[in-house]
């Protein structure tokens, strides 16, 4: 997993040129949005609710992914496959990877945006 990079410099190079002048809503958006997903991811995992586990995750994955966090993408695709086969402990050491994963994806996404 340490192999993938925090940010996918490519993916974003090229979001960036599609977006244009709503980049920087995208990427507002994509912190926002990843905020409740994480949030959501905790409340699923607090109240044992491996199905609303896996919808948290698998749509946190999509967004990281899409958004170019590949290391994020994995960790999310961790606490998915672990809520599907309900190994809800597992996936809650997960949780603490993404928080911190997150946290340095989002500050990165916000040097970005301020250059």
């Amino acid at each position: 997993m340490n192999d993938k990079p925090h940010l996918d410099e490519e993916a974003l190079a090229e979001l960036k040129d599609v977006m244009e002048d709503e980049f920087e809503v995208l990427i507002h958006t994509y912190i926002g949005d990843s905020v409740d997903r994480l949030a959501s991811i905790r409340d699923a995992l607090e109240e044992g609710n491996a199905d609303a586990l896996v919808k948290a995750a698998h749509s946190f994955k999509g967004s990281s992914i899409n958004i170019g966090a590949p290391r994020l993408g994995v960790l999310c695709l961790e606490v998915e496959n672990a809520g599907r086969e309900g190994r809800l402990a597992e996936a809650g050491s997960f949780v603490e990877e993404i928080d911190s994963e997150f946290r340095h994806v989002r500050s990165m996404l916000e040097r970005i945006l301020e250059s």
